[in-house]
């Protein structure tokens, strides 16, 4: 049976709202079957699990699933949603009213009812997404204590193999953001050693992708990343952040003949924000406007900053 564009339309966001409920591929030192493979498995789905990147594999599933084995289709959704509330809450993200009221809605569009993510002692107890106003707002005054045990945090990272440096990066990345009350949606993602998730600043919300790679980052990582910006709501911004840099043939590449979307930060922005010598929030105030103003995704801290750096 060939799919409607609307039913089409109505899986992929489907699949975005569930995309943070799970990893797509379990921490080697985490419980396996708390993963999206995890959940396949276990409901005889694996099949329709393809790996790879986490957001069109988490969309495979979920479409097969509809197309294939549609009698399987609630009890995957209700199975993403029982391990998910396990995974978000070890993250001090717990799964909200609001996206199970999303939920249940986009669900309803497919011609389906979960009753169990309708039972009222189940939704009345969920925590509701906190309101933009309740966000307190960037703080340009961090205890001098703080940012000196994020700078040894992040010395710590450069003498671990790449898969825990990964993950140590992914802890480090939250609590940075957290401590200049940039509103981290939970834990960054991790996939290998790539960091996925969200931020708020300035009344806007930003993407996040972070990589810590021997290599600069080229335009095919760039436009990558910039189009997975582009997937998102029409004003949806985006931070790249490579500890080792960009090439500068990929940065010309990336913003040869078309507007940019995201800005980048490298390993040296983070110093000069470790060392005290610079405000993260105004790192990025600075990038965004200058991107703004010359289409270029990288400007070093140093250009911007001449008198402190």
């Amino acid at each position: 049976m060939a799919l409607s564009l609307s039913q089409i339309k109505t899986l992929n966001e489907l699949s975005e709202l569930l995309y943070f409920f799970l990893p797509g591929k379990a921490h080697p030192l985490a419980q396996q079957n708390i993963s999206f493979p995890g959940v396949a498995d276990s409901i005889s789905l694996a099949k329709f699990w393809i790996g790879g990147s986490k957001l069109p594999a988490v969309s495979q599933l979920l479409t097969n699933t509809f197309q294939y084995q549609n009698s399987s289709f609630c009890p995957l959704v209700l199975e993403i949603v029982r391990r998910g509330m396990t995974y978000r809450q070890g993250k001090n993200d717990p799964i909200t009213r609001e996206e199970i009221d999303m939920l249940n809605k986009l669900v309803a569009q497919l011609g389906f009812k979960i009753p169990e993510l309708y039972d009222p002692k189940f939704i009345d107890n969920l925590p509701r997404k906190q309101h933009e106003a309740e966000v307190a707002p960037p703080t340009e005054d961090v205890p001098e204590k703080v940012i000196q045990e994020l700078k040894n945090k992040l010395l710590e990272l450069s003498s671990l193999p790449p898969q825990e440096r990964g993950f140590q990066f992914e802890k480090f990345i939250k609590d940075l953001f957290e401590a200049f009350n940039l509103a981290p949606r939970g834990s960054f993602r991790l996939v290998g050693e790539q960091i996925d998730g969200s931020f708020q600043f300035q009344g806007e919300t930003y993407l996040v992708e972070a990589t810590w790679q021997n290599e600069p980052v080229g335009n095919e990582r760039l436009s990558f990343f910039s189009s997975k910006v582009d997937r998102k709501a029409k004003w949806s911004r985006g931070l790249l952040i490579s500890y080792s840099g960009f090439s500068s043939e990929g940065l010309k590449a990336f913003t040869t003949g078309k507007p940019i979307n995201i800005v980048c930060m490298d390993g040296l922005d983070l110093s000069y924000v470790l060392e005290g010598k610079l405000n993260l929030c105004s790192v990025i105030e600075q990038k965004v406007r200058r991107a703004a103003e010359s289409n270029h995704a990288y400007i070093s801290v140093r250009e911007l900053f001449p008198n402190a750096c």
